[in-house]
């Protein structure tokens, strides 16, 4: 997959750069975001620097992680990261992705982050074909449960012993949206596409037969 860039009013979803690894580390130093993320724990300058010169291009080139730098518009800084992950399913029936994301401390509470996650989530359903999105977190993620809820996901319940994190096993919150979930989706097809975006406007879906209990 070549990386595509994404914009909305106020922000750039864009591939990270080299560039960024100041920024990502300066992030990533937030108790916050090693507590309730993946990231390395302590996270030092060569993690960041690994992160965006190899894990995020191998992750879009070998379409397993397609991960953006959130950017302001206003004056370019990092508000976060955000991306599709665990993509083992894209490609095959089930037609699912994952939705990913953190924010930098000093830019949490302006909305930013149901922002880019609007765009992403247009972006998988419209050009990528996605089916099911899903959004893990570990029980207990407050802020990150705040967020998926308004982006529309429906809480589905628990996962028990789902992660373990430092040896120990920990619950972990699901929740998933789907194409028909997006109110707006019918207006998708008046919106330009995003840059460097490949493949039909919209895909066929396969029929859904909802459990009627």
């Amino acid at each position: 997959m070549e990386p595509v860039t994404l914009t909305t009013e106020r922000l750039v979803l864009r591939p990270f750069e080299p560039s960024d690894a100041p920024a990502v580390h300066a992030a990533c130093q937030e108790p916050d975001i090693p507590r309730w993320t993946s990231v390395p724990s302590p996270y030092g300058v060569a993690d960041a620097e690994q992160f965006v010169g190899t894990i995020v291009p191998e992750g879009w080139r070998n379409d397993t992680t397609y991960d953006f730098a959130v950017v302001s518009r206003a004056d370019g800084s990092l508000v976060g990261a955000m991306g599709l992950v665990r993509l083992g399913r894209l490609r095959t029936p089930e037609r699912q992705a994952e939705l990913g994301y953190w924010t930098a401390k000093e830019h949490r509470g302006r909305g930013c982050t149901v922002e880019a996650g609007r765009a992403v989530l247009r972006w998988a359903f419209r050009e990528l074909g996605v089916e099911r999105l899903e959004w893990h977190a570990e029980a207990g993620n407050e802020g990150s449960r705040a967020v998926a809820r308004r982006l529309g996901f429906h809480m589905e319940g628990t996962l028990r012993a789902h992660l373990v994190r430092g040896g120990t096993r920990r619950d972990v919150w699901i929740g998933s949206l789907l194409p028909s979930d997006l109110a707006d989706l019918a207006d998708l097809a008046g919106e330009p596409r995003p840059s460097g975006a490949r493949g039909p406007a919209a895909r066929d879906t396969t029929p859904y037969l909802p459990y009627p209990g």
